[in-house]
């Protein structure tokens, strides 16, 4: 029986019997329940919201980004993971950069930034291989529908309309499309993407690998991005192939968490959770000095790792048994002072790479989403264009946004993160999903960038020590240590709403902390469904400090 004991919370967790889906937009929650209640599997309902959030979260998610997929449960073999993550263009190499005017940083924004393959549309073409119901064409009415004859923007959308305005002005797809006035538009305005309801719909009749990366669309999106600068080729398209993988695994509380591999930071949130599993949490209690003391300390340990030595394993030879290994996280755990913060650039990584890296600092906008059938298939799902609105360029006539995860990779040549041709960048996205006896009991995620494990941590262990349901950990009081969207400094951002003597005594520790809105956007949008093994109830969540909603059926 799934239990409540957490704080009322601005909505409840919602229930269903049959499946769950949950997402940050309303409408992609809607397109996803739609797939379920059609016969489709969770995945079908995943490639739906997924679908429709290219279009109404556009600065969050798009075709032209990456994605990440946990799948379990029902007709999966354990674990699945899914890695659709495009490398590097053949012609993005340092030297091209450096002839380019660019010999310290790839720039964040523009057709230079767009240097890496989209890799999200092949993963869907992964999964709906092999778990999917529904015919694929069938995946995109809602999305097709909304990008041609429009949809309301949503806050979420206003305030990044308005906070990348300059952005979106300097290229003139991006404002004719994004700044149809001249302007900023604001909640309740429509929105149409005429351009990418035409993509959508040749996508949706010809299916992912000639209606994306072989045939017109892919020749288009080539012919446009070479002709801006961008690296980026046709041949570039039609090599990429996203690819089955063997997910990570640690141990919580007598559960089995999974992340996907290097180049995500999946392992640095593992990492979080041995560090944790050696202290009796609940004894603190979940709003605490005690319990955010040692969270932000195991978190700052685990990303001196991560710094240090997260990119591409065919690239880079990453001791992750050892970064894994339950012995590691005792010998860590001692770095921590229960009563004093230790500054973040003082601590060193446990083992070093060949030469000191620089500290990567990633930020991103990203979608997580989730589905539950009623098979019992269960899909923990991760999607991004990284920055928000990605490169901020449209590739040609597709109203396809290109993603600028590539920009993230080191011109330094010994940096583990280094560009090289073919190779994948350090990626923030990462999905989870809790196990036990084989069996899923929890798919959980949010977007944030540096925020992606920190905020995992605190929903687990709130639901797992502190027997929140998902819409409580969701909603209780979230932190961020490190860099988010235009910072410079690693501060330790705290929402309003923790009690003032707890802020108060974390500053009193040492910690950098520095307040934030009570319902902070830029702390992430979390999602997450949990399964009652004993009653066959589905409970999902959504975070209000985004659009979505859970959906059950």
């Amino acid at each position: 029986m799934i239990n409540a004991n957490g704080p009322r919370t601005g909505r409840p967790a919602i229930q269903a019997a049959r499946g769950m889906v949950s997402s940050p937009h309303y409408l992609a929650s809607a397109s996803g329940q739609d797939a379920l209640r059609r016969g489709g599997s969770a995945v079908d309902a995943a490639i739906a919201i997924n679908a429709t959030l290219c279009v109404v979260y556009p600065h969050m998610a798009g075709l032209g980004g990456d994605a990440f997929w946990l799948i379990a449960g029902g007709s999966a073999r354990g674990v699945e993971a899914i890695e659709a993550s495009g490398p590097a263009a053949r012609l993005a190499t340092r030297e091209f950069y450096k002839a380019n005017g660019h010999d310290e940083q790839i720039p964040m924004r523009g057709p230079l930034a767009a240097l890496t393959a989209p890799g999200a549309v092949d993963g869907w073409r992964l999964a709906h291989e092999r778990h999917g119901k529904l015919p694929w064409k069938s995946l995109f009415a809602d999305a097709i529908e909304y990008a041609r004859n429009g949809m309301a923007i949503t806050r979420s959308l206003a305030d990044w309309l308005v906070t990348d305005a300059p952005i979106l002005d300097g290229d003139k797809d991006m404002a004719r499309i994004f700044l149809p006035k001249g302007r900023p538009q604001r909640d309740g305005e429509r929105l149409i993407q005429a351009d990418l309801a035409k993509t959508l719909a040749f996508l949706a009749e010809h299916g992912p690998r000639e209606g994306f990366y072989e045939g017109p669309i892919a020749k288009e999106m080539a012919r446009s991005l070479e002709a801006a600068g961008s690296p980026l080729r046709l041949e570039d398209l039609t090599n990429y192939r996203a690819r089955w993988s063997e997910p990570i695994s640690s141990r919580y509380r007598g559960y089995e968490v999974f992340q996907l591999p290097p180049s995500t930071q999946g392992f640095a949130a593992l990492q979080i959770l041995n560090l944790l599993e050696g202290y009796d949490m609940r004894s603190w209690g979940s709003d605490t000095v005690a319990y955010y003391h040692h969270l932000v300390e195991a978190i700052k340990i685990a990303f001196a790792d991560r710094d240090e030595w997260l990119s591409d394993p065919a690239h880079v030879d990453i001791p992750l048994a050892r970064f894994l290994s339950m012995d590691y996280a005792n010998e860590r755990r001692k770095l921590i002072d229960p009563v004093a913060a230790r500054p973040f650039e003082a601590i060193e990584p446990g083992i070093r790479h060949g030469s000191k890296a620089e500290r990567q600092a990633p930020t991103g906008d990203t979608v997580y989403f989730c589905a539950a059938d009623s098979d019992g298939l269960v899909v923990s799902n991760i999607q991004s264009i990284y920055h928000d609105f990605g490169a901020a360029v449209i590739a040609g006539d597709t109203g396809i946004v290109m993603q600028n995860r590539g920009s993230f990779f080191s011109l330094a040549p010994s940096h583990p993160n280094s560009l090289e041709p073919g190779k994948r960048t350090f990626h923030t996205i990462i999905p989870a999903m809790l196990m036990k006896d084989g069996k899923p009991v929890l798919a959980y995620g949010t977007m944030g960038g540096e925020g992606q494990p920190q905020t995992q941590a605190a929903m687990l262990t709130r639901i797992i020590d502190f027997g929140f349901n998902v819409q409580q950990a969701i909603e209780a009081p979230r932190w961020l240590m490190g860099r988010t969207w235009g910072t410079a400094s690693r501060d330790l951002a705290l929402e309003a709403r923790i009690p003032d003597e707890v802020r108060r005594e974390l500053r009193l520790r040492g910690h950098p902390v520095k307040t934030v809105d009570a319902w902070d956007g830029t702390l992430g949008h979390a999602q997450a469904i949990r399964i009652d093994r004993e009653s066959g109830i589905y409970e999902g969540g959504a975070d209000p400090r985004g659009d979505g909603i859970a959906l059950g059926f």
